[in-house]
């Protein structure tokens, strides 16, 4: 079972390093997370350093999972700052290391950021994916409702155009 931590911006800093090479990984894997393969580290590094700002900014929240104390996994949870969305947020980048996949990093992941969602009093969660992609069978097995797509949102390294599904989920008070 992976040990999840939450990380602060010094933290994150601190973890620079795990974190580029996480995110080099599964881009180079296929994963859907905003950046196409080969991912420089140059790239990673910057949009961690972007992360630790948001973070330390107040937000945003960040997880890893950590597996004999190497990093397999992290998830972000985007707090809304406007007055009208304070009791809501979006989860982003669930990112787990392919060597680490169905072995429970994801679902460990989610529910953390999900309880702590909840105890900040952010009833209302949402988060996009890659339609198809493995991903939504978890995000489904946790109570997540898909509310539709947008086709031809992102595109993969070999041009294809891929549609993006649209989730939420409602915390209970």
């Amino acid at each position: 079972m992976p040990v999840i931590e939450g990380l602060d911006a010094d933290a994150a800093r601190r973890e620079q390093a795990s974190l580029i090479a996480l995110l080099c990984v599964v881009v180079d894997d296929g994963a859907s997370v905003g950046f196409l393969p080969p991912l420089a580290a140059d790239e990673a590094r910057e949009y961690w350093e972007g992360v630790a700002v948001a973070v330390k900014g107040g937000g945003r929240l960040l997880w890893v999972a950590r597996h004999g104390g190497a990093i397999v996994g992290t998830v972000q949870l985007d707090l809304e700052k406007r007055a009208n969305g304070d009791h809501r947020a979006e989860l982003i980048k669930l990112m787990v290391h392919p060597a680490g996949r169905r072995r429970g990093v994801g679902r460990a992941l989610m529910l953390a950021a999900q309880d702590e969602a909840r105890r900040r009093g952010r009833r209302t969660l949402v988060l996009d994916t890659r339609q198809g992609d493995p991903s939504e069978d978890l995000y489904r097995s946790l109570g997540w409702t898909f509310v539709g797509a947008i086709p031809r949102y992102a595109r993969s390294a070999n041009g294809e155009m891929h549609a993006t599904a649209l989730y939420y989920l409602l915390l209970d008070q």
